[in-house]
């Protein structure tokens, strides 16, 4: 039995690392597609482009690690069946149940594995990934000046060049706008030609300028706007140097993020439910507080009680009539305007309390995530390792679709259930383990159809029992 054990894990060790780094590799390049426009053009050194690739693939593994175990486990066991090999283990007594013992163990000890990584690596991986993207996304695109546009990515400076020289340094017909003093164009720069050139350390751009003028509009002279004093100043060469630090990768502090429900573990997250649940709790009370101290008539509100939507304007009504006509509309709309700020007070509060509620709840969705996780791997290959069995079919062809089908509907249920517990329209555990739920019993269904070699897709099965249904009639 050990060798059948070993060569069982042999089997399926290759295709589960195979498939995992497939599906990881499939997501990566999801999320390059998705935030291709905040990496392309920013001269990214590409340390950080893998640092960046790093932190994201390994947010990925929570998708990645069901599906690479779902699509494996079919695999093994399609091939088993293929060549015939679990039909010989069954002739030598070996019940599928025995074949897929080392497997499930192994599985049991990769669920544990899951857990692990999405409670201690996972939140300091999304932490590392969020702070170095959010990063990249505020870094400015690198210094790149085209022929005969207008660039106003340096703050405070517009340039335009006419057109470069083959070499990438001369340059002819420069005109730069000096914006610092944030007066309009009150201060512009021509050249018929010059250099570009940087800085060994890459920190400043040297514009060496010939033949040129500078143009300056005096404001601080008294009655500017009526004399327009101006000055214009011709130069043979002329030096400027531009500031290139604001073009650099600034690292934000990692803090800001740290308190975010993605960034902490179980212990961290029972924590802060705690203390966010008691925070709400303190100002549903203090809002109530408030609502009756503010409104003393709210006690006294008979909410079964019916009142007709005319009766302000009946001119009979007992408390207009101690006031003359005139008043009438003035009391009346006073009236509305209170009543008009209370609803506006109790919407602004209910808003409040609701986005509370939400964060609450996103917490608790985080930290049965960390579960969910560990169990989908386990529930995941009950459902591949029976299917394969009674495929047969092994290799990258129909497994890669069937798994395929069902990851869909794994995925889908799960983003449903939790979708639904993020609006309050589902408890967080139903909306959490629904996934988990509805597939639990399709895995017991087809490992109790496998083990009884039963023809549930078998198509010659399923044609005659069609063919009898049709004689019959």
């Amino acid at each position: 039995m050990k060798r059948l054990y070993i060569f069982v894990i042999k089997s399926y060790l290759g295709p589960l690392v195979m498939t995992f780094f497939i599906s990881l590799f499939i997501l990566v390049m999801q999320f390059l597609w998705k935030y291709v426009d905040d990496l392309v053009g920013k001269g990214l050194e590409w340390y950080l482009v893998i640092e960046l690739l790093f932190y994201a693939s390994s947010t990925f593994v929570p998708l990645a690690l069901p599906l690479a175990i779902l699509l494996s486990s079919l695999m093994t066991f399609g091939n088993l069946g293929e060549h015939y090999e679990l039909v010989a283990m069954k002739a030598a007594g070996i019940s599928l149940w025995k074949v897929m013992k080392p497997l499930i163990i192994l599985t049991v000890f990769i669920s544990m594995l899951a857990f692990y990584f999405s409670n201690n690596i996972l939140p300091a991986a999304n932490l590392k990934f969020t702070s170095l993207l959010y990063d990249i996304k505020k870094k400015k695109l690198a210094f790149n000046i085209q022929e005969g546009i207008f660039y106003n990515g340096m703050e405070g400076f517009t340039i335009r060049i006419g057109k470069k020289d083959k070499d990438g340094v001369g340059i002819n017909d420069v005109m730069i706008y000096n914006h610092t003093k944030k007066l309009g164009n009150i201060d512009v720069t021509t050249a018929k030609s010059g250099k570009m050139e940087s800085t060994p350390d890459g920190r400043y751009i040297i514009f060496t300028l010939y033949d040129g003028y500078n143009y300056q509009e005096k404001v601080d002279q008294r009655d500017y706007r009526v004399r327009r004093p101006f000055e214009r100043t011709h130069f043979e060469e002329e030096v400027r140097r531009f500031d290139l630090r604001s073009f650099e990768l600034n690292r934000t502090d990692e803090d800001l993020f740290r308190d975010h429900y993605r960034m902490l573990d179980i212990q961290q997250l029972s924590q802060a439910i705690d203390s966010l649940d008691k925070k709400h709790k303190r100002k549903d009370s203090s809002f109530n507080a408030k609502f009756e101290n503010n409104y003393n008539f709210y006690p006294r509100i008979d909410t079964a009680t019916k009142i007709p939507q005319d009766t302000l304007r009946k001119k009979d009504t007992m408390i207009l009539n101690n006031f003359d006509e005139a008043s009438h509309a003035r009391i009346i709309q006073y009236a509305l305007d209170n009543a008009k700020s209370v609803a506006n007070n109790i919407e602004f509060n209910k808003n409040i309390l609701l986005s509370d509620e939400k964060l609450i709840v996103k917490h608790r969705i985080e930290w049965h995530r960390k579960f969910t996780l560990s169990l989908a791997c386990l529930v995941l290959f009950f459902i591949g390792a029976p299917l394969g069995a009674i495929i047969r079919k092994g290799g990258l062809g129909l497994p890669v679709v069937v798994s395929v089908l069902f990851f869909i509907l794994f995925h889908i249920t799960s983003i449903t259930g939790e979708k639904y517990a993020k609006e309050l329209a589902l408890d967080v555990t139903t909306g959490m383990w629904i996934s988990t739920a509805f597939l639990f019993p399709l895995g017991l269904f087809l490992t109790i159809k496998a083990t009884s070699d039963s023809p549930l897709l078998d198509t010659d099965a399923w044609r005659k029992t069609i063919l009898k249904i049709l004689g019959k009639r």
